[in-house]
């Protein structure tokens, strides 16, 4: 049931938007290049010479030239102009450019998966032309991002068509668009920049009237208030300049409280969505003058970004990954982050989270300056294991392994972009990726949305086939269930979690306790379920890399590590699929042990060293788990018995 607030709400923003279609605003602005409150860019391209930074734009610009965009870890090619409302992937395009309210978006059948058209639609190649032609001094990267602007204006008519639908995009493009006036908009021919502002000035309009409120109140209207704020504070000759700085800035402090949980952590439960988010928060802490009750916030979700990537500086999937970043969107997914923390290590100097000072060049340069190049990175601090405990995330690290266990419940709201994840485990070994959450793939196709996000795509429990909680559209979740932390303790040689997620909709609680031997780098599990009567119970294993049985009960994980199966659990390997980026799934395999019988059910798994000669585990009792010779406690005994 709507309120009467919202109702009203939506009432005054369709009365709104009629007007801007019927009389779209036609402002006379005229503003300086570069962007007063922004670097000098052309400070920020000495700096850049001849690195591997202005290689990679260079490269990535000319294949534009030849009509090959950049695009969600690939290329798209094209003949022609721009079919700017095609989904590419799936060669679907939806005619005509009715009121954009009239846009059925999300009918596959009628417009494709309307990701892929948006993705395009952000023009954050444009930026990449404007670099390249900064960085070269070559005309003919100008001329054809001048070319493709010209023909999206074209194709594209104020508040008509998909390119409008979501205020969010409007929001990305909007951005695009700002950079590209920053870097190049000097160059523009004079008759074309006061139409570029016009274009701009109408994106500002739209933003103002269409904020996600209360359809997504989450990364959606963080985004759209950030760029709302930008377009106010960076172009003070726009006539609503004053109003968009004030209600932008309004925004995205209250979404700082309200997104960020107290241990750093995004709200939606999502590693994606939690790089995603700092970056909108830390620009607009640079646009706002740097508010001081933005910082301590900031520094916490560096931190928990920092522990997330862990020693190889590489994100593990959790939740959600939609392909997207607010700035520079080529490259590695996974290394995404690093960007981010350098910004944050310039930011708050703090250069521990500096990995490499090449990651410097994608965004803290053209935020920061020329001066972030300054910053000399420190040795990251010895291995250190961490609780979140509002988000329920456990990171454990050591020499040779890296962990992360989800040991928290859904996201808020209708958890639309929470996995059935809970309690499930993401291994690294010696830097390589051994247990993985598989990804996303795609928003659009419900059988394929439904594959990634169960719970049989997660390294953790189910029980009769059933998620943690029901499926309600591609973005909901009914009777999320219950998590909770019942024990967690680090000392120097282990790690050890107790938690529990209890099903909503079921008499059934899963147990898991997790120990991590940091001498040895093995990572032993203890999975008990409750309930009443009988029940199929099953484990799930997704691996990163090949797999290849040793025995019946134990496989070897690619080079990374060993994967040994209680034997009184029946286990066989499945063909699954993993999602690199948006839009792409590769086959994978993932290693099933399943058991029917009555509950309660109590059984082990571990992961070791793909050196150690080791092939027998069992669970001796309700708190001992043995290993060849070795026997563990749960909870642990400071040394092996």
């Amino acid at each position: 049931m709507r309120s009467l607030q919202e109702i009203r709400y939506r009432l005054r923003q369709e009365a709104a938007n009629l007007f801007l279609l019927l009389r779209a605003p036609a402002p006379n602005a005229v503003s300086k290049s570069p962007l007063e409150l922004l670097p000098d860019p052309s400070q920020v391209a000495a700096g850049l010479k001849n690195s591997p930074f202005a290689a990679e734009v260079d490269s990535l610009a000319t294949g534009i030239l030849c009509n090959r965009i950049p695009l969600l870890g690939s290329e798209w090619c094209f003949d022609g102009p721009i079919p700017w409302r095609r989904d590419w992937k799936h060669n679907r395009e939806f005619g005509g450019t009715p009121y954009f309210r009239l846009v059925p978006y999300l009918d596959f059948n009628r417009t494709g998966d309307h990701k892929f058209i948006w993705e395009l639609n952000r023009h954050q190649y444009f930026v990449v032309l404007a670099q390249a032609s900064l960085l070269s001094g070559r005309f003919d990267f100008l001329e054809t991002l001048q070319t493709h602007w010209e023909s999206w204006v074209a194709g594209n008519p104020f508040q008509r068509g998909i390119n409008w639908t979501s205020a969010l995009e409007v929001a990305f493009r909007a951005l695009s668009w700002t950079w590209v006036y920053h870097l190049v908009g000097d160059r523009l021919p004079d008759s074309l920049r006061q139409r570029f502002l016009t274009e701009l000035c109408r994106h500002g309009y739209h933003l103002e009237y269409n904020l996600s409120l209360y359809f997504s109140p989450n990364t959606h209207l963080l985004g759209e208030a950030v760029a709302l704020h930008a377009l106010g504070v960076l172009f003070p000759e726009f006539p609503r300049a004053g109003r968009w700085a004030k209600l932008g800035a309004s925004i995205v402090e209250a979404e700082l409280i309200r997104q960020v949980r107290s241990d750093g952590a995004h709200f939606e439960q999502s590693s994606y969505y939690h790089i995603y988010a700092l970056d909108f928060f830390l620009f607009h802490y640079l646009l706002a003058g740097r508010p001081h009750q933005f910082e301590a916030v900031l520094i916490r979700m560096a931190e928990y970004l920092d522990a997330m990537q862990g020693p190889s500086r590489r994100i593990f999937f959790v939740g959600d990954d939609d392909g997207g970043r607010v700035f520079h969107p080529y490259g590695e997914r996974t290394c995404f982050g690093r960007a981010t923390l350098a910004t944050c290590a310039v930011m708050f100097r703090r250069p521990e989270w500096l990995n490499d000072p090449d990651d410097l060049s994608a965004q803290a340069a053209w935020w920061l300056g020329a001066s972030a190049f300054d910053v000399e990175p420190k040795p990251r601090p010895a291995a250190d294991s961490k609780r979140f405990a509002d988000s329920g995330t456990i990171v454990s690290e050591s020499k040779n392994l890296f962990a992360v266990c989800k040991a928290g419940g859904f996201g808020p709201f209708r958890a639309g972009h929470t996995h059935s994840d809970s309690l499930s485990v993401s291994v690294r070994r010696a830097d390589r990726d051994v247990l993985i959450d598989p990804g996303t793939f795609n928003y659009s196709d419900p059988e394929w949305r439904d594959w990634f996000r169960a719970s049989a795509a997660h390294n953790t429990v189910r029980v009769d086939g059933l998620n943690q909680a029901a499926t309600r559209g591609p973005f909901g979740w009914a009777g999320k269930p219950e998590v909770k932390i019942r024990e967690w303790t680090s000392a120097p040689d282990w790690d050890y979690l107790d938690a529990t997620c209890r099903y909503d909709r079921q008499p059934f609680t899963h147990r898991r306790r997790l120990l991590v031997r940091k001498d040895l780098g093995w990572l032993i599990i203890l999975d008990s379920v409750t309930g009443p009567g009988e029940h199929c119970v099953e484990q799930f294993w997704n691996c990163a890399g090949p797999v290849s049985a040793l025995s019946s009960h134990a496989y070897q994980l690619g080079d990374g590590a060993r994967l040994l199966l209680d034997p009184t659990m029946q286990v066989e390997t499945q063909d699954g699929w993993r999602s690199p980026v948006y839009g792409q799934k590769l086959p994978s395999q993932r290693i099933v042990a399943s058991r029917r019988g009555a509950l309660p059910v109590t059984f082990a798994a571990a992961v070791v060293g793909p050196g150690d000669d080791l092939q027998t585990l069992r669970v001796t009792s309700e708190t001992q788990v043995s290993i060849g010779s070795a026997v563990f406690g749960f909870p642990p005994r400071t040394g092996l018995a």
